[in-house]
């Protein structure tokens, strides 16, 4: 992350943290590389802003432009949600779908 910044152009560069890091992980700099104008941000989601995001998205798969179905892996019930995460975890699991309701 740190490269990441220092590779940005003085004045006007932006590096942008997609992801997380380990859980407490921390991150430094040198506080010349800010403020020479270099920017540092972070972004979730995509940066997607939900309210008016989402309904568009929505709209979007409705109407077969965004494929999203290919992309999920498992489909579970709430009661298997541990099952869900530790599929994640493990690196098996795309998307998985948990359903509140049979």
């Amino acid at each position: 992350m740190r490269a990441a910044l220092e590779a940005c152009h003085k004045g006007w560069g932006q590096s942008v943290i997609i992801g997380v890091a380990a859980a407490g992980q921390e991150i430094s700099t040198r506080p010349f590389q800010l403020v020479t104008g270099r920017v540092w941000k972070g972004c979730a989601f995509g940066g997607f802003k939900s309210r008016e995001s989402i309904p568009r998205l929505v709209d979007r798969y409705l109407q077969g432009k965004l494929m999203i179905d290919e992309f999920i892996t498992h489909n579970l019930k709430v009661e298997s949600i541990n099952d869900a995460f530790k599929l994640m975890h493990d690196g098996v699991a795309l998307r998985s779908v948990i359903s509140l309701h049979e």
